[in-house]
This record gives C-alpha cells, sequence and structure tokens, in this order.
C-alpha cells in the first residue's frame, strides 16, 4: 500500500515567538507545509520559509478561520492537519498521526485531545481536558465553517479520536492572556449585534449577572476548576467576564456609533 502524505497548514499572524517550535515538532512528518499569514509585521514569515514551508500572503480577517480554510484549501496531500502556531505535536501524537492515517480505516477525520497551558500550568479540571479538536482529516472532507472563533472543523463522514496529547501552548503569562481577551471580546461583541440582541433590562440582567455566575460556577465548582489552583480560578473568572465586558463593548457601539468608524 502506498504511504498516504501529510499536509500540515496554519495561519498566522505575527507568530514570531510560537512557529518555529510548532514546525521544528512537525517538520518529520509533513510531506508540506502550507502557511497563510495574515499580513504579519514580524519575522513570521522568514520563520515558515525557513521550514520551506509555502507562503501565502493576505490579510488578516477577525474570524482567523476564514485564512485557515485558506491554507486547508490550498493543501495538496492527502491528509491534512491542521494547527495553530502556538500548538506543539507531541513525538507520540506524531507517531499516532502517521500510524492512522497509513491504516486502511473508513474514517476521515480525528479529534485529537489537546492540553491547554494556562499561567504556567497545563489545566486539568475546569471542562478544559481533554479539550478535543478536531483538526485531521483526509483532504477535501474537512473545512471549518468560518463563522465563529470557537467552531470545530465539519468533517463528511466517519470521524475517530486519538488518543497522544497536542500541547496548547496558549496563555503563558496573563499579558499574553488579556490580549487575547480583548480581541475575543471584542468579536463577541459584534455578534451580539449579528445575532439580535437588543439593549434592555433582560439582555442587561442577563449577561451582567446570570451568564457570568452560571459560567463561573460551571467551570470551578462543577468541572472542579478549584483543583488547578490560582490558574484555575483565573482562567474561570475571566471567562466568566468575557459575558459583562463584550456586552460592554456592544453597548458602546450602539450608544456611541462613531466611535467605530474610521
Amino acid at each position: 500500500m502506498k504511504k498516504k502524505t501529510l499536509s500540515v497548514v496554519l495561519a498566522t499572524h505575527n507568530e514570531e515567538k510560537n512557529l518555529a517550535d510548532c514546525l521544528e515538532a512537525i517538520k518529520g512528518i509533513a510531506d508540506e507545509i502550507v502557511v497563510v499569514d495574515g499580513d504579519s509585521e514580524d519575522n513570521t514569515v522568514n520563520i515558515a520559509k525557513d521550514f520551506n514551508a509555502r507562503v501565502i500572503i493576505t490579510n488578516n480577517p477577525p474570524i482567523f478561520h476564514i485564512n485557515k480554510n485558506k491554507a486547508i484549501d490550498a493543501s495538496r496531500s492527502d491528509w491534512v492537519l491542521q494547527l495553530d502556531a502556538d500548538e506543539i505535536v507531541s513525538a507520540d501524537l506524531a507517531k499516532e498521526i502517521i500510524k492512522v492515517i497509513n491504516s486502511d480505516l473508513e474514517i476521515n477525520g480525528y479529534w485529537i485531545p489537546r492540553s491547554n497551558l494556562f499561567l504556567g500550568s497545563f489545566l486539568k479540571k475546569g471542562g478544559q481536558y481533554p479539550d478535543y479538536t478536531l483538526r485531521l482529516y483526509r483532504r477535501g472532507k474537512g473545512r471549518l465553517p468560518a463563522k465563529d472563533v470557537h467552531e470545530q472543523a465539519v468533517v463528511e463522514g466517519k470521524v475517530g479520536y486519538l488518543k497522544n496529547d497536542l500541547l496548547h501552548l496558549r496563555d503563558k503569562n496573563f499579558s499574553e492572556y488579556y490580549v487575547r481577551f480583548r480581541r475575543y471580546t471584542d468579536l463577541l461583541a459584534a455578534q451580539l449585534g449579528e445575532r439580535g440582541v437588543k439593549i434592555s433590562l433582560f439582555s442587561f440582567v442577563n449577561y451582567i449577572f446570570i451568564k457570568p455566575l452560571h459560567w463561573f460556577l460551571k467551570v470551578f465548582v462543577r468541572h472542579k476548576g478549584f483543583v488547578d489552583g490560582y490558574p484555575g480560578f483565573v482562567f474561570a473568572f475571566f471567562s466568566s467576564l468575557r459575558f459583562p465586558v463584550s456586552y460592554y463593548k456592544f453597548w458602546r457601539r450602539q450608544r456611541f456609533p462613531d466611535e467605530n468608524r474610521t
């Protein structure tokens, strides 16, 4: 049986701090590397080229999955492994990927367990592990809807599960997390308008009190986020805080529309 080929695809924007480690981990299993870069202002593109990646330069849309789809569409191998620049394929996961894509199983995609770094620790509770993500699929069988930042790929046909972890070096310190938090709440504020949410007493109480309290109790108590100690508390608190912050940003856009014009 002919050995199956693998394309590793990424969308990037100012990822010079992360990209080399990501690509170093997969260079032994990738038959090609495709990087769609969203107008980076740092050394991201040069780093990608150092790993012989095929680089496509484009703009940097708010829904980053648009560029991920461009990378997926540009792939040429039998299978596609879609990664973020701050993710590391462990040695055991690399071996498992090669094994499954060369098997005769009639499966078109695989969920991969992901271990998330937060403030120096890998979270094990709070609903954060195993953080399954659908990243490995046959070319032409998997694609992202590109409508929401936390969506999963849609795969045609059967999907399976891998056992070994994808390491997500997401938030090494709070400053990195806060940059992402601000960007994410900006996107959520825009989505509130797109979903037809109205400024009202009900929505105010829902987004300022009910949703954040419910989420905090769910993450920190029900899913035992307290077991992760201080990082677990900070994660639960700020993931709950996204509701009132995004609502406030949404309110400002409604109240002061001229602030959003350029």
